[in-house]
Parts: C-alpha cells; sequence; structure tokens
C-alpha cells in the first residue's frame, strides 16, 4: 500500500481545531519539523500537545506557541521557552508536567490499549494529588492513565511508501511509541524508499501504524544550547 503523500501540507489537511497531538523528538532532535511548520500555516487552533518539552522560543512547537494555537500542553520540560512560562503565568495555556520516566510509560500504555497503570513515581508530591493511590508489597504506588491522541507528528531517519520507519540515534525517543498511540500518525523522513529497500529486522515502526509519510523538504538540525569548552591555556 502507497501511503505516500506530496508534502506536509497535504499531510495534515485534516488535523482540525481541538485536535489533540502528539509530537516526536527530544530537545530539538528528532522532532517533525516540516509537520510543525505546516501545521502553523493551516493556522490550526485550541490544539493540545503531548511532546517531552515545547521546543525553543521561535523553534520547533515553539512555532505553534507563538502562534497562539496551543491551549494545553502535556509534557516533561519546559526550561528552555521563556514564552511558555510567560504564558504559564498568565494563566493563557494550561500545562501539565509529567516525570519523564512517567510520561514515556502513559504513551507506551496508551499505545497497547492499557487504559492506566501503577507507579511509585510521584507518590507523597503534587503528582499524586487527586489520584488513586494504592498498596503493593509494602509500598504505596500511584494511578496514572495512559494517553492517546487524535495525531501523531512522528520523525524518522528513512521510510517506505508502505509506511515503514528506522530511526537514528537519539531520535529514537519518544517516536516510536508515538506512532502506536494515535488515531492517525504521520512521519516525515529524510530518505522516503522504496517497499523492500528497509531491512527487515531494522524496522522500528511497522508500517501497520502509520497512516502518511512524505519525505522532508527541510530539516535545520539546530542545537538547542550550545556548550564549547574552553581553549587551554
Amino acid at each position: 500500500m502507497n501511503k505516500v503523500v506530496a508534502n506536509a501540507d497535504e499531510a495534515v489537511h485534516d488535523v482540525f481545531d481541538g485536535s489533540t497531538i502528539m509530537i516526536g523528538g527530544f530537545g530539538l532532535c528528532g522532532m517533525p519539523e516540516n509537520l510543525i511548520r505546516a501545521l502553523v500555516r493551516k493556522g490550526t487552533k485550541n490544539l493540545r500537545t503531548i511532546s517531552n518539552n515545547v521546543g525553543v522560543d521561535g523553534v520547533g512547537n515553539g512555532l505553534l506557541l507563538a502562534a497562539g494555537q496551543i491551549v494545553h500542553h502535556i509534557g516533561t520540560y519546559v526550561g528552555e521557552n521563556r514564552l511558555l512560562e510567560e504564558m504559564v503565568l498568565k494563566g493563557t495555556i494550561k500545562l501539565d508536567l509529567i516525570p519523564q520516566g512517567t510520561f514515556s510509560e502513559r504513551i507506551r500504555a496508551g499505545g497497547a490499549g492499557i487504559p492506566a497503570f501503577y507507579t511509585p513515581t510521584g507518590v507523597g508530591t503534587i503528582v499524586a494529588e487527586g489520584k488513586e493511590t494504592r498498596e503493593f508489597d509494602g509500598r504505596l504506588y500511584v494511578m496514572e492513565r495512559g494517553l492517546t491522541a487524535d495525531f501523531a507528528f512522528v520523525k524518522a531517519w528513512k521510510g517506505d511508501r508502505a509506511g515503514n520507519l528506522v530511526y537514528r540515534k537519539t531520535a529514537r525517543n519518544f517516536n516510536p511509541m508515538m506512532a502506536t498511540a494515535a488515531k492517525i500518525t504521520i512521519a516525515e523522513v529524510e530518505h522516503l524508499v522504496e517497499v523492500g529497500e528497509l531491512e527487515a529486522d531494522a524496522i522500528h515502526t511497522p508500517s501497520i501504524y502509520v497512516k502518511r509519510i512524505f519525505q522532508g523538504e527541510l530539516y535545520e538540525r539546530r542545537i538547542e544550547r550550545r556548550t564549547v569548552r574552553k581553549a587551554a591555556r
């Protein structure tokens, strides 16, 4: 089955106002840059985004934030985005911060059809407020719900026309699990190949999870925070 679409704009044509969207990436690595830019051009509003972080000011998910398209964000880290901090303090956006391991497991659970699970992370803190707790083998655990979405935007290194995906290095972070947890998964790839060119044992996301795929046009590969070593004297 050929799942290829012409470009990012065609790929996001049915993303509707009020959508819940999972967006892959860790910092600025492995984020679906082309899909994010296309969604900004489309102007879809009142989005509920689920991603590890919200990019940085003017980059990645930060573009959606600056355009006023996000009303609720669920993630684990927000330290690099000054605009998000301002919006949270003003009450113009809702923010749910989740411990990173719990965040990952909630997405994995959602993709596996598991509605909830118990974890010791967050017990006795504000993370557990309002949530069910239960004791197992003398230890207290808090119940967390699985996460799902209307759409998942993922970025892979290579993909074939059927939608099989291979990620590279750090980009193999939240992308694979998000691909399983949405009604419609859209993948952008650096290299689009014919079916059969990818080695079967090397495929990270099987095609059954992917509805649309296209080759991205522009990858800026920005560095979130450049750190250099001082020259020796």
